[in-house]
């Protein structure tokens, strides 16, 4: 009796282990450019309804594209959320036209706003703070609008590698969600390690950061691909993480899957239900469809054991 007792206990455990991992992963977000969207024939059959999709805006892409891909996305009934990179964008004028464009051929009404990774601004805008005070996403009815997020900080922001410029930024952030009507939340970076996103999201809470954070992930890809990304991205302390999983033969051989950081968020959200950290966004570093498919896969209880 005692045994069957104990393996109750273990199975009740187990479940509400589940639960908590499915509730975080549930509702998560996916990045897509208009390249990689081109070869999915239908997203209607791969990701969850009403999935919000981001559109990354990489320098070069015609605005063009990146509307259309919105509009086809748009059409088949995803929330859509395209970049704005402040540094590819040379003027106001520019930025109007972008948002017009967006909601009137694409019924968009969600946006990232983003400082931009080239290092030289092409014109008069560098800064996500430049977009929110234009007052263009107000003016066109945008109902939610992203800003990014550093937990490991970022130090084309921050050069001294201190977080000062970035937390300021957010701070700003905060108070312009109390005096919008528009929904805010973080989306930020990809990480391999809980702790320093723990850490972050506990230390801009206590500023006075209420912001929910959608926490960003890497899909499965191998070892080699996602340590490339993490060092061109600037990852910091976690990017050890993959660093010492590279020093395993065994591990080497077989493609990284984030359940390992996933659960340790999971567990500490069933301990900690306050904190901002709200879903899960997925960069597909390793395909659209590999990640999306191994992000169902877990929301249906097929969840791998982490090693």
């Amino acid at each position: 009796m005692a045994l069957l007792n104990l393996f109750k206990s273990k199975q009740e455990e187990r479940s509400v282990e589940l639960a908590g991992f499915r509730d975080l992963i549930d509702g998560y977000s996916i990045e897509v450019m208009p390249r990689t969207a081109a070869k999915i024939e239908d997203f209607k059959t791969l990701l969850p309804k009403g999935t919000r999709v981001y559109i990354a805006h990489i320098d070069g892409t015609p605005i063009e594209e990146m509307v259309e891909t919105a509009k086809r996305l748009t059409n088949d009934g995803f929330q859509v959320m395209p970049h704005f990179p402040a540094r590819i964008i040379p003027n106001v004028a520019t930025l109007e036209d972008w948002i017009k464009r967006y909601h009137n051929e694409a019924g968009v009404e969600q946006a990232l706003l983003l400082g931009g990774g080239i290092p030289k601004p092409v014109g008069d805008l560098e800064s996500s703070l430049q977009l929110i005070e234009s007052g263009l996403f107000d003016r066109y009815g945008f109902k939610r609008l992203h800003v990014a997020g550093h937990p490991e900080g970022n130090k084309d922001i921050d050069a001294d590698g201190s977080t000062k410029i970035v937390d300021e930024a957010l701070k700003f952030k905060q108070a312009y969600s109390e005096r919008t009507d528009a929904d805010m939340a973080i989306a930020t970076q990809f990480a391999f390690d809980a702790k320093p996103v723990i850490a972050w999201a506990e230390r801009i809470a206590a500023a006075g950061v209420k912001l929910p954070i959608h926490l960003g992930i890497a899909g499965p890809t191998k070892l080699q691909t996602l340590i490339k990304f993490a060092i061109a991205c600037g990852v910091g302390p976690s990017l050890n993480v993959l660093q010492k999983r590279a020093l395993d033969l065994s591990k080497l051989l077989v493609p990284y899957e984030p359940t390992e950081v996933l659960t340790d968020i999971a567990e500490y959200k069933a301990a900690h239900p306050e904190s901002l950290i709200e879903r899960v966004h997925v960069f597909p570093l390793g395909g659209i469809r590999s990640s999306a498919e191994w992000m169902n896969e877990q929301l249906t209880g097929e969840r791998h054991v982490v090693p």
